[in-house]
């Protein structure tokens, strides 16, 4: 079972704006350039990019999603921050 993991991120306040950015991206958007645009998050400086973190390091909905879904596909996740659209990247 993977222990750490890495990921981009995206974080908006409304859902609507997060489902818009997956389908941009869907048809290759790059991550980066979106995330500077549209992310709240201080990661959008670095395209979104979290680095490598530790599973129990983010919010369960969060942490579910980085060591339980497909890789380099981008999710949907909710939290008390808002809206992420979310791509794994890789997992250890």
């Amino acid at each position: 079972m993977a222990r750490t993991a890495s990921a981009l991120h995206i974080l908006v306040k409304d859902k609507e704006l997060a489902e818009d950015i997956i389908v941009k991206l869907k048809k290759g958007a790059q991550f980066d350039v979106l995330a500077k645009k549209h992310s709240t998050c201080p990661s959008a400086k670095k395209g979104g990019s979290l680095g490598e973190f530790k599973k129990g390091d983010m919010m369960p909905a969060f942490d579910k999603v980085c060591f339980n879904s497909e890789l380099l596909t981008p999710h949907l996740v909710k939290t008390k921050f808002g809206w992420h659209v979310v791509k794994v990247l890789y997992r250890t």
